[in-house]
């Protein structure tokens, strides 16, 4: 094998593909980066066998041929040279060299037979949606899968379709995110779980420009994401996803209206007062026209007013400030909706086309006034 190519294209491909490159494994092949120019196209795959990513790039290929090269060492190499061609040949199964002006290196490689290719899905069912909506939908609700494996659902989001709309949807136990977009046509209904380890590698890869768009493909036990001359496949939590609609309601005692950077900035400014790892909660006062927030830790403690309309009952109720800041910081409107139905329930921030919904639950405050 042989093939020519610019430093750039290069070390693009190789940060693509090296997102699905296994921290650890026991087999060595996995560890490595698939070099393909077997035909008129080259391709870079990486696979850990839950995700993998293949992607092509602009070259030159002298002479045909297949070779897997470890994934770390190439990539500090490509990452290294110098920004010019690197000519990259191969004379046996075992041994690559990559030339780029005066730097050449000689490094161990292994038979391309042995890598394990991305599983072949059928592209007849899929959706189209652009890499800026995916990525938007990813960024606003990303924070709120759990970040550990004691509930394999709760690491994945749940892609729903019904007719023209995508809902997407996490939770962790303590607040629920959900989005939903309309989609330009019209679907079959579809339920699947994806782990949120793909999504935030899909959401690094894509640029997030509004014209560009991404296929989504779906089988019964994979998705696939093809966009830009880049496949992304995953293997789907397997199972039933929780049933959320239980756990929301339109009813409530006590709805409030803010401006949402007001909030934002309050809550933030209070936790410079708590520790990280610290579960001091923040104590919210709705009054007739303002809204009071009061924190208190072992380094002092704050309290803030800011004005605001409401409707309904007066309501003490206390948070987690992280989930409210997480929440907030993801919503692009100006004022924010929040709906109470008393100190114990969770609180609503939804708009009124319930485009994206955000439940948070209370935490009890007593031991904190």
């Amino acid at each position: 094998m042989k093939i020519v190519c610019t430093k750039s294209n290069l070390a693009k491909g190789v940060s693509i593909v090296s997102k699905a490159v296994p921290s650890k494994t026991t087999m060595p092949i996995l560890e490595c980066i698939l070099i393909d120019a077997s035909t008129d196209v080259i391709k870079l795959t990486a696979n850990d066998m839950e995700l993998g990513i293949e992607t092509s790039i602009e070259g030159e290929i002298i002479d045909r041929g297949i070779i897997a090269i470890n994934a770390r060492i190439f990539s500090e190499i490509v990452r290294k040279l110098p920004d010019s061609d690197v000519v990259i040949e191969t004379d046996s199964d075992s041994q690559a060299m990559i030339t780029c002006e005066k730097a050449k290196f000689n490094i161990a490689a292994q038979p391309g037979d042995d890598f394990s290719y991305l599983p072949a899905v059928e592209k007849d069912d899929f959706i189209t949606v652009s890499e800026f909506t995916l990525k938007e939908v990813i960024r606003q609700t990303i924070f709120s899968i759990a970040d550990n494996d004691t509930n394999k659902m709760m690491t994945g989001e749940l892609f729903e379709i019904e007719d023209n709309v995508l809902k997407v949807v996490s939770l962790d136990g303590h607040r629920i995110s959900i989005r939903k977009i309309e989609l330009k046509d019209s679907y079959q209904p579809k339920k699947v779980i994806v782990p949120g380890k793909t999504l935030q590698e899909i959401s690094k890869i894509i640029g997030g420009e509004a014209e560009a768009e991404v296929d989504i493909s779906f089988t019964r036990n994979h998705i696939v994401f093809e966009f830009d001359r880049t496949v992304v496949v995953s293997r789907l939590i397997e199972g039933e996803y929780f049933r959320i609609d239980q756990m929301l309601s339109s009813d409530y005692e006590t709805k409030v209206r803010i401006n949402k950077r007001e909030l934002l900035d309050c809550i933030d400014r209070a936790t410079l007062l708590i520790k990280e790892g610290d579960k001091k909660p923040i104590i919210i006062d709705i009054r007739d026209d303002s809204m009071e927030l009061k924190i208190k830790s072992q380094f002092g403690s704050m309290d803030e007013v800011i004005l605001c309309t409401k409707e309904g009952k007066d309501l003490l109720i206390g948070f987690n400030p992280k989930f409210l800041i997480d929440a907030l910081r993801v919503i692009d409107d100006e004022e924010v909706d929040l709906y109470f139905m008393n100190a114990k329930a969770p609180c609503f921030i939804k708009d009124e086309t319930q485009s994206y919904i955000y439940l948070i639950l209370p935490v009890n405050f007593n031991a904190a006034v």
